[in-house]
């Protein structure tokens, strides 16, 4: 349930409004907007039937929220979320490309990526220490030296950095050099993760699971922001299909439907959906093109070399064109859908 504000309602009419919502056992959420302000109460509420909401101070109307992701959906919060990430932002209009290996190997290597992909655009440098492998045979990364090796990388270019965190054990030390968490495709639905990461504060990237639904996808994201954590990041990835052609198949129009049920920014993974080098930057540019908030994928310069995922991570010459190329995109206008919206039929 929502409850919309009078435009120009004061601020002690909203922490009143709160106030009292709280004195009834409820949760609130606060939301300010540049024109008006919302606020979202939290949880069952059907003991609120027959409270006088709209007789509150400051409201304008009250709103059922049929969804059951009410943090995350756009309804609670219209105004587009900003994740600020050491300086770079995301989300809002503003794009963000995150490039690197997708695991850590050796220090050289990954200064070289490092210094590669900040020279052709890249905002933030991504790289696993911890590795979720399906053959337990494949190399599971570096741990610790791996994060010693991204901090390194981090010194010299000055570019965040984006790295897995795959359990509860793992928490201390990622979170020791991380500037934004990647929960991966397999911990979607991990919720005792979720839950505690909600609680720690940095920026969280959420990848979509393997065959898992957006409605999932958000109730992943609810998760998260329940422990509270604003800065959530969906990430989509493709999914599991009877298609064997690709790694996964992306649905790149579940970009815009993200960000019309949400208000949190969405970014393509446009190397996990396809798994093959030659189809990395066709679907970078369908994604940015529908209007994702950036991209996240692979760099390295010897991919036969590459510990892990070779086959699907681009040469640094290939990002640099990539990067040029997307300067020509014009992105579908993420307004345009509010407005048709409106528009009768």
């Amino acid at each position: 349930m929502i409850l919309v504000m009078n435009v120009g309602a004061t601020n002690e009419e909203i922490q009143k409004t709160a106030q009292q919502i709280e004195t009834w056992g409820h949760t609130t959420n606060i939301a300010r907007g540049d024109i008006q302000t919302v606020i979202g109460i939290i949880g069952d509420k059907s003991d609120l039937l027959g409270k006088p909401l709209a007789a509150l101070p400051g409201v304008m109307k009250v709103l059922e929220v049929s969804s059951s992701y009410k943090r995350v959906s756009r309804q609670f919060h219209p105004k587009d979320t900003i994740v600020d990430v050491n300086g770079v932002k995301l989300g809002g209009g503003h794009k963000c490309v995150i490039a690197g290996p997708c695991s850590v190997d050796t220090e050289e290597y990954t200064l070289q990526i490092a210094k590669a992909v900040k020279k052709a655009g890249a905002t933030m440098l991504r790289g696993g220490a911890f590795k979720p492998r399906t053959s337990p045979y494949a190399f599971q990364g570096h741990g610790e030296d791996g994060l010693k090796i991204l901090d390194t990388a981090r010194k010299e270019t000055g570019l965040p950095i984006v790295t897995e965190l795959m359990s509860l054990d793992q928490v201390d030390v990622v979170y020791k050099y991380a500037d934004v968490i990647q929960i991966g495709a397999r911990n979607m639905q991990n919720f005792n993760l979720l839950k505690e990461i909600g609680k720690l504060g940095k920026p969280v990237i959420l990848k979509n699971g393997i065959a898992s639904k957006a409605e999932e996808h958000l109730m992943s994201a609810e998760y998260i922001m329940a422990g509270g954590l604003n800065d959530v990041i969906l990430c989509l990835r493709g999914v599991r299909t009877y298609e064997n052609a690709f790694r996964n198949c992306l649905d790149v129009a579940l970009v815009t439907y993200l960000q019309k049920e949400s208000h949190l920014p969405v970014i393509v993974d446009s190397s996990h959906s396809v798994g093959k080098r030659e189809y990395v930057m066709p679907v970078a540019y369908a994604g940015m093109a529908i209007g994702a908030d950036g991209l996240i994928l692979e760099v390295h310069p010897n991919p036969s070399c590459a510990l892990s995922d070779g086959e699907q991570a681009l040469l640094p010459r290939d990002f640099e064109y990539l990067m040029e190329n997307l300067k020509k995109i014009t992105p579908w206008n993420q307004r345009e859908w509010k407005e048709l919206d409106k528009k009768p039929l």
